[in-house]
């Protein structure tokens, strides 16, 4: 069983060094959420040179849309959404300082020939685990585009976060090594 890696948000290069493709990661601190409608916005921003709501420097993105809260939690259901749909706002945001995508489903290659250039990682949440990834949340607030409901820009605070590192800073894709991996095994 392979040791499960801390990481600490926002995060700093040395410490996505060290992560591998299928490295077990348990994520704390603050993150924010964007999901489609959000990134749109923000690469509208970056072309019309208008500042950003969020300084993306150092930062992880979770591709989720929390679930409102039912009464006495904080947040509802936080579950991760497809990350290809964001894929081509990504690498103008690697370009900005982003270190960290979280979300579910493999990534383009333009994608990850950005991360490799700029030393990110993505982080794999499980889909259909969206009530576990609530339980990591203990502080939510909206930052920006409140009016696009779910699909605001949340600033969450986490702790002890689940996640399996997907593709690394090299480059190396779990999405290609894992299927190979266990299509050699006997069953």
């Amino acid at each position: 069983m392979n040791e499960i890696k801390i990481l600490h948000a926002p995060v700093f290069s040395h410490e996505l060094n060290s992560l591998t493709a299928g490295d077990s990661v348990y994520l704390t601190g603050t993150i924010y959420t964007a999901r489609d409608a959000a990134h749109r916005l923000i690469y509208q921003m970056i072309m019309e040179g208008k500042p950003l709501p969020v300084d993306f420097e150092d930062q992880v993105i979770y591709y989720a849309g929390p679930c409102p809260a039912k009464p006495g939690h904080i947040i509802g259901s936080c579950g991760p959404t497809t990350s290809s749909r964001m894929d081509v706002y990504t690498p103008l945001l690697l370009d900005r300082g982003l270190k960290v995508m979280i979300g579910k489903g493999p990534r383009s290659p333009e994608v990850i020939d950005a991360m490799v250039k700029h030393g990110a990682v993505y982080l794999a949440a499980a889909g259909g685990a969206g009530a576990l990834i609530a339980s990591c949340i203990k502080h939510v607030e909206v930052v920006a585009f409140e009016d696009l409901g779910t699909e605001a820009i949340h600033r969450i605070q986490v702790e002890n976060m689940p996640l399996i590192t997907a593709i690394d800073s090299k480059g190396n894709n779990l999405y290609k090594t894992g299927p190979r991996r266990y299509s050699r095994l006997e069953i």
